[in-house]
């Protein structure tokens, strides 16, 4: 332990507010963004049980400008929020996160792969409903992230959301309108809140394995912020012009293409043909399963073959916003085609 990690418990926690329906309020056109977010978000945890509301560690609050409609959310609002938690986290024990639903779950694996080797929590959290709402899931929600971020055992991304901890780069938004939005179909839970506590399993986190001072990478994600990497779901009879009229746009840097069951596509050589094209290029191109559970294998079957032949690489089990978000974090840095190949099959932050 450093002298930096063993001295961080005695300092306040950062709450950064980027946006979501957490701090939105109703209006006569439906719900919008509302200000004060410091003195509401005090308002809603001082509406806890006493016993909750005592037990609540020190925080400040960092709201940033222009909230972000997450649902409009780019790798450049992931690059701002990094940069916002580097420049700030060892002044504070963790950070939380408040951010809209849609896509916290993108954010999440893209702080993972900025923020490697980090020695406290940070803890994305959102809610269903608005603070002020009636029966509203925003309250607890906050004060389960505030209480996991606290806590130095946990030095990773995570996602705190309906009573439960989920690895940020391992978790995906399930549900459009229960409080138990978020999944994580292909890892266990982090932690959960038990009889009022909040938990954390031993075992599953990443700090047994991170050693050494944090080594982030935070490079610019701007020049692929708009459609520089592509998210490729295969149906039954596409065709290879179609995929042509994606791979072969020049601003194109690399694809995630969803296939089908253990990493199988159709036999047809000029489909094949335009991948293998495009992996000749230099864009980097991944595969993972249309299915929830359970991973790629590409080439065990003779309808996958042409992936392997093709260059295409495996995305194993992980979920299509870790993929990805890991592709945009490589395409991002200055590597050789062959590191970021090397480096999008091995595992930078728990997320394969």
């Amino acid at each position: 332990m450093t002298q930096d990690t063993a001295l961080f418990p005695s300092r306040p926690l950062l709450v950064i507010y980027a946006g979501g329906t957490l701090g939105m309020r109703e209006s006569a056109s439906g719900l919008v963004p509302g200000g004060d977010i410091e003195a509401r978000l005090a308002r809603a945890l001082a509406a806890l049980p006493p016993a909750h509301h005592a037990a609540l560690p020190a925080y400040e609050v960092l709201s940033l400008g222009d909230p972000i409609d997450s649902s409009a959310a780019t790798p450049r609002e992931w690059q701002r929020l990094a940069g916002e938690i580097a420049a700030r986290f060892r002044e504070h024990a963790g950070i939380v996160v408040l951010h809209g639903t849609d896509t916290l779950a993108w954010t999440a694996a893209s702080l993972a792969y900025q923020l490697q080797g980090l020695d406290r929590p940070v803890v994305l959290t959102g809610a269903m409903q608005p603070l002020e709402a009636p029966g509203s899931d925003a309250a607890d929600n906050l004060a389960l992230a505030l209480a996991f971020a606290a806590n130095p055992a946990l030095q990773e991304v995570a996602i705190a959301f309906g009573g439960r901890l989920l690895r940020g780069v391992r978790a995906r938004k399930w549900q459009t309108r229960r409080a138990d939005a978020f999944a994580s179909p292909s890892y266990p839970l982090l932690g959960e809140r038990v009889d009022g506590d909040a938990v954390l399993y031993p075992g599953r986190g990443l700090a047994q394995q991170q050693r050494g001072a944090p080594r982030f990478e935070l490079p610019d994600y701007a020049p692929l912020a708009d459609g520089g990497v592509a998210r490729i779901v295969l149906w039954p009879g596409i065709a290879a012009r179609q995929l042509a009229a994606w791979l072969d746009d020049p601003r194109l840097k690399g694809a995630l293409l969803e296939v089908w069951g253990g990493g199988n596509v159709p036999a047809n050589r000029e489909l094949i043909g335009v991948l293998a094209r495009a992996s000749g290029e230099g864009k980097l191109l991944a595969a993972l399963s249309q299915c929830p559970h359970g991973g790629v294998e590409i080439g065990h079957y003779a309808a996958g073959q042409g992936l392997a032949a093709a260059g295409v690489l495996s995305a194993d089990a992980m979920t299509p916003e870790a993929a990805l978000a890991k592709l945009v974090h490589l395409l991002a840095q200055p590597l050789p085609d062959e590191e970021r190949r090397r480096r999008f099959l091995t595992p930078l932050a728990g997320e394969r």
